[in-house]
């Protein structure tokens, strides 16, 4: 009977602590465990399975529950599964070894070989090819600090994280489990099959696959395209992209910048807002408008609020503004099933330049004006042609060159290495030249073709009902007269830009007046004008 009543009471105690809590141990435990009876979430459970315990008493202050084998725990939500686990009551702490296992209410699932567990504060310290995921991506890394509390891991010795074909690497990082964000910080990098980015600092969505960026960052893709921002954020799945802080694109020959640029790779299209600027180093030309947007599979681009097309040469570039300005293939203009007519005719020849930077054109419409140190040109509408190089100014154009004006229905400008070469007027065709206030020589007829030699007006030939009033100078350019005469040809010569002789070629009709017989103001042709307020200055002026 003594041997009994010895080993009865020990063997209640151990059943005590197997079914119920190895806390309620007649108050031979800390007194840190009282509290638990009243926060469940506090207590630590051992569940059935455990094939050793021993119950050790190193001191009055140290007592020491010790498991083995298949050892499994339980607070809260939380499980703990481990080989071996020794609860330090004083410390109000447990170590376990061998197979860690935390799964955390299935928010996440934590993996190690050794851990360090705060009862009380729900903090784990895992050590040992530490793994956490919350089943859309895995986080691997040497140790890891766990919170159970707000279910937050953070890494401060280097950590990998996968998720699908996604692999991101950091020296810190914090993971929020609960919400599937990670926070990267310190040498970051995220390579996808797709893109390849470079950082300090990122937050990834192991769920959405969203990059948020908040760092000086440089993203590369597959096709070689360098995007440097500083904040925004990236859908990896479905490439959608938005960059603010004036970010930097640079696709091949070209770079892009804006207050914000936005990005869908799915459909292509790229807008750039506010301020935007695109250059292209190997055309020399530069694209800036308040917005600019781009599809950049079909290759083609609208540019408006106040945009500005410069096209860059030696030391004359030219400027062209309008309210809008697009740009496109200029292979997909052409009517496959129109073989008469000149679009069809160069079809084929299109088609095979269909990669070739003279497959371009730009439409201009509405206010379009055209500066450049030579020569200035305004109109409603512009089509110029990057294989033929010819400007196609449409309804009321005007083009100047120093003190001499050209007007008609349509004028045509041909150019060679984006200097002016020739210039055709089509139908009411007027030239207008200024020698002082009020006086001017002047040429209308149908059609007209003026000449440029480096860029500058040397001759015109008109041709059709030709009228013109021509002042005649002395050498001493003082005015002797006025030749008010008409011509079915007329060729006019210029030099320095100024027109000096006119040869009437056919059939010519007219009178010379004296001067003192006409005054300047009475000797205009019938559609005169001077439209000199709506010629642009400078360059600024176009902005």
């Amino acid at each position: 009977m003594n041997y009994y009543a010895t080993i009865l009471p020990l063997f209640l105690f151990c059943n005590l602590l197997l079914k119920i809590t190895f806390l309620n141990e007649k108050q031979d435990f800390s007194s840190s465990y009282t509290q638990s009876f009243q926060d469940t979430t506090q207590e630590i459970e051992i569940l059935e399975g455990v094939r050793k315990l021993e119950f050790r008493k190193v001191n009055d202050s140290v007592k020491l529950t010790i498991l083995a084998g298949q050892v499994r725990l339980k607070q809260g939500k939380s499980l703990f599964y481990c080989d071996s686990c020794v609860i330090n009551h004083h410390t109000n702490t447990f170590d376990a070894w061998g197979n860690i296992h935390i799964n955390d209410g299935d928010t996440a699932h934590v993996y190690s070989n050794y851990l360090h567990y705060k009862i009380q504060s729900k903090t784990a310290f895992l050590e040992g090819q530490v793994r956490l995921t919350d089943g859309r991506g895995t986080l691997t890394t040497s140790s890891l600090e766990y919170d159970l509390n707000t279910s937050i891991g953070n890494f401060r010795k280097g950590g990998k994280i996968i998720s699908n074909k996604t692999v991101l690497t950091s020296q810190e990082g914090w993971y929020y489990a609960d919400m599937h964000d990670v926070y990267f910080k310190k040498n970051v990098l995220l390579k996808d099959p797709a893109y390849t980015i470079q950082t300090d600092s990122l937050l990834y969505n192991t769920q959405s696959r969203v990059t948020r960026f908040i760092a000086k960052t440089q993203i590369r893709d597959s096709s070689g395209r360098i995007i440097e921002t500083t904040e925004g954020f990236y859908d990896l799945a479905s490439g959608k992209a938005e960059f603010g802080q004036r970010p930097l694109i640079k696709d091949g020959p070209r770079k892009y910048t804006a207050n914000k640029i936005i990005i869908n790779d799915s459909t292509g299209i790229v807008q750039l807002i506010g301020n935007a600027v695109v250059k292209d180093t190997a055309e020399g030309g530069t694209l800036v408008a308040g917005l600019i947007v781009q599809d950049r599979k079909k290759e083609k681009t609208l540019a408006t609020n106040k945009p500005l097309m410069i096209l860059k040469q030696d030391n004359d570039s030219v400027y062209i503004s309008a309210d809008t300005l697009f740009s496109g293939r200029l292979s997909e203009l052409f009517d496959p099933n129109d073989t008469t007519s000149v679009k069809g005719k160069n079809k084929k020849k299109s088609e095979q330049k269909a990669t070739d930077s003279t497959d371009r054109y730009l439409e201009a419409f509405r206010n379009v004006k055209i500066f450049s140190d030579s020569l200035q040109a305004v109109s409603d509408s512009l089509f110029y042609s990057f294989e033929d190089s010819v400007f196609r100014l449409y309804y009321d154009p005007v083009v100047w060159s120093k003190d001499n004006q050209i007007s008609a229905d349509t004028l045509l400008l041909f150019t060679r290495n984006k200097k002016a070469e020739k210039l055709k007027a089509l139908r009411n065709s007027f030239l207008v030249n200024r020698l002082n206030e009020g006086i001017y020589n002047q040429v209308k007829s149908d059609n007209m073709t003026g000449w440029f030699t480096q860029g500058v007006i040397d001759s015109v030939h008109s041709v059709g009902e030709v009228s013109c009033i021509y002042f005649i100078q002395d050498e001493d350019s003082a005015y002797i007269g006025i030749n008010e005469s008409t011509s079915d040809i007329l060729d006019s010569y210029f030099s320095e830009r100024e027109l000096f002789k006119v040869v009437f070629r056919s059939d010519v009709q007219g009178t010379i007046w004296p001067m003192r017989e006409k005054k300047p103001a009475e000797m205009r042709l019938p559609g005169f004008r001077w439209l000199e307020p709506r010629r642009p200055k400078t360059k600024h002026d176009l902005y």
